[in-house]
């Protein structure tokens, strides 16, 4: 399938400035992962293409977009407590227009919610719908009428979409959208679609153009970046991928996530060991250490399989670090299967652990299955989870200093005179002396609080 090109929609444009007589201003405020970050970027890029200008306080706007989040239930609470603080904007402002997109506006139920309990909301669109914006606008400044529209899975690939990104020297590219796993406690094919891949010539030509501008950090992003190329005409992967970005000369490097452990490969860790831009860090979500709850879990690897790739990465790469996302308390497990996770956890050696109690959520398997641990017993888990991986990240930084290491500045710290940067492995350094922001400064670290850093400048 080819993929569309954008079109800018001068009727929309021209309405725009008709409906308001001056220039408009845009306040858009992204929910949930780095994908939903990287849409709103590009929704805010089509907004300023239409005319429109960024403020950064909802009271300051014309137009007011919530690109939700739908991975878990709170998330949507949240959402919707949100849309309920704009009712007093609107009665202020007539002619301000709100609208809401992303995850949750793929499910129907939300949609209906929105129309009924929520009549000041406008506009609603789905997760692949950020180039139909300018034609929903239009619809609604002609009509005068809301457009919400009924979610439908969209397949088209859309391209060369406008951007306005948060970062001068961090930016996120997406290589593929969707997700075909259908993991037993996640929403996200459901919301986000199936997995469609985008075009090696247009994820190759984006990336040379944040180069060429300059970006020093980029992030390649899918739902499972290992499961890339499939269902494209050319004969391509995600390491193949890798390997070309990584011809791309220039002083920047390149991260990935997330990956998928079913699909991760040697050739993948390979590739990572013979690169000069790739990160030497791996983001490798385990979920539990349990072969029985990962079955139910709907994972399709084993702990044996995944602990053959981490020991090989190990061999292969001896400077990598690793991170990990970690559901305690998943129906049905019980301390034996929470102790198998504690001792991969001691095994593997994180660098950086995400864990989380598990949260039911609709429409998934998952909330279906039995849940019989009490909440408090969750708790007690995740303490003795992180107390160690709190033994870790000291051990594993204790190792670090003495060392001189590279760092992207991230600009100024908490305190004055401290700046603060981000290294290979995504740990947070900070030190003394003045680094021009989103350029990279050599650093000698000399001591460690938590997972914190702590560094003097070379200069």
């Amino acid at each position: 399938m080819e993929p569309i090109r954008f079109q800018k929609n001068e009727a929309a444009a021209q309405a725009i400035q008709t409906y308001y007589g001056r220039r408009p201003y845009v306040f858009t405020r992204s929910f949930g992962c780095q994908q939903s970050v990287n849409d709103g970027e590009k929704i805010t890029g089509v907004l300023v293409d239409l005319g429109f200008g960024v403020c950064e306080e909802e009271e300051q706007a014309d137009l007011i977009v919530f690109n939700t989040c739908a991975v878990r239930e709170h998330a949507e609470h949240r959402v919707f407590g949100n849309i309920g603080a704009l009712k007093t904007l609107k009665e202020k402002n007539p002619h301000l227009l709100i609208a809401v997109c992303g995850c949750m506006t793929q499910q129907e139920s939300v949609v209906e919610k929105l129309k009924k309990s929520y009549p000041y909301v406008d506009i609603v669109f789905g997760t692949n719908g950020i180039d139909l914006l300018p034609g929903l606008i239009l619809e609604k400044l002609t009509d005068r009428k809301r457009v919400l529209p009924k979610p439908v899975e969209r397949r088209d690939i859309v391209e060369e979409i406008p951007i306005r990104r948060d970062s001068s020297y961090r930016a996120f590219l997406p290589i593929m959208y969707g997700c075909d796993n259908f993991c037993s406690y996640c929403i996200v094919p459901y919301v986000r679609g199936r997995e469609r891949s985008r075009k090696s010539a247009d994820i190759l030509a984006e990336f040379c153009q944040l180069v060429d501008a300059g970006y020093k950090d980029i992030t390649l992003l899918g739902q499972n970046v290992n499961s890339y190329g499939k269902g494209l005409d050319e004969e391509i992967d995600f390491s193949r991928l890798l390997q070309m970005l990584d011809q791309i000369p220039g002083d920047h490097r390149i991260r990935f996530m997330t990956s998928h452990p079913k699909d991760a490969t040697y050739q993948l860790v390979d590739t990572i060991a013979q690169s000069q831009h790739i990160s030497h860090h791996f983001h490798l979500p385990v979920q539990s250490g349990s072969n029985e709850i990962l079955q139910k879990m709907n994972r399709k690897y084993t702990v044996e399989s995944y602990l053959d790739l981490i020991h090989y990465a190990k061999e292969r790469v001896p400077d990598m670090t690793y991170s990990s996302d970690i559901i305690v308390g998943f129906p049905g497990e019980t301390e034996e299967d929470f102790r198998r996770t504690e001792a991969l956890v001691r095994e593997v050696e994180y660098m950086q652990l995400f864990t989380f109690i598990y949260s039911k959520r609709g429409g998934t398997v998952a909330a279906t299955l039995p849940d019989d641990t009490p909440h408090k017993e969750k708790a007690d888990r995740i303490a003795r989870l992180i107390a160690i991986q709190d033994e870790i990240v000291d051990k594993l930084t204790q190792k670090m200093l003495g060392t001189t290491v590279k760092v992207l500045v991230e600009g100024p710290g908490r305190k004055e005179g401290v700046f603060t940067g981000r290294l290979d492995n995504n740990m947070v350094v900070e030190f003394e002396g003045d680094a021009p922001e989103g350029q990279f400064a050599q650093i000698l670290l000399t001591s460690a609080k938590g997972a914190v850093l702590k560094g003097n400048l070379i200069k």
